[in-house]
Formats: structure tokens, sequence, C-alpha cells
């Protein structure tokens, strides 16, 4: 079993940034594609961005897409959210996933392993 752990959340100004860090277990991670999701109180879980297993392809959903970035470090088994430019809308919590898989996926389903979420509050 893949151990996945999220930490960087907490609370910051609008128009201000945050980086999230995801370290997972075992030495096999290069083999997953990465992902993060939000999920906001009384809202389905959202697909935020994945990576592939190496880093060469990157998804990002449309409300995201120019404000955050995702990259991984393999040699530290660490994927990461670089969350620029950051909205109330993005308040959340926000988990890191593991997928069997080389490709990069963005459907919650398609993941196997799952953090406990880290909260990223955006307020005044």
């Amino acid at each position: 079993q893949v151990r996945v752990v999220e930490s960087g959340g907490g609370l910051v100004q609008p128009g201000g940034s945050l980086r999230l860090s995801c370290v997972a277990s075992g030495r096999t991670f290069s083999n997953y594609a990465m992902g993060w999701f939000r999920q906001a109180p009384g809202k389905e879980r959202e697909f935020v961005a994945a990576i592939n297993h190496i880093g060469a392809s990157t998804s990002y959903a449309d409300s995201v897409k120019g404000r955050f970035a995702i990259s991984r470090d393999n040699a530290k088994n660490t994927v990461y959210l670089q969350m620029n430019s950051l909205k109330p809308e993005d308040t959340a919590v926000y988990y890191c996933a593991a997928a069997s898989t080389f490709y990069y996926v963005t459907r919650a389903y398609e993941y196997d392993y799952w953090g406990q979420g880290t909260q990223v509050t955006v307020s005044s």
C-alpha cells in the first residue's frame, strides 16, 4: 500500500500564493501518475491538476489553468502544487492522490491511493 501525506495548506489572502507538498512512500514512486483534487463543503470532489509518472505531461482544470502548476521530484518521492493568484473560491480541502498508471488521469475513481487532505483557506 502506498501512503500519501500532504502538507503546506493554510490561510492566505486573495491574490496570494501557497505551495502544497505531497510525499508518497515506496520505491516505485516513478511508476505512478499523481494528481491533486479539492473538495469544498457541500460540494463534489473536484479535479485540480495531474502529472504523469516522470513529470513530462500535465493537465489542469479550467478553473486553475494559468494560476496553478503541478510538478514532481521523483528522487524525493514528492509532488508539488504551486498555487498563485489565489481566489476565495479556491478555498477547499486539497487532496493528493496516486494512480497506478504512467499516464495522467483526471477522474477521482482512477486514483488508487489518497492522502488525508490539507486545508487551504483564501480570505481577507
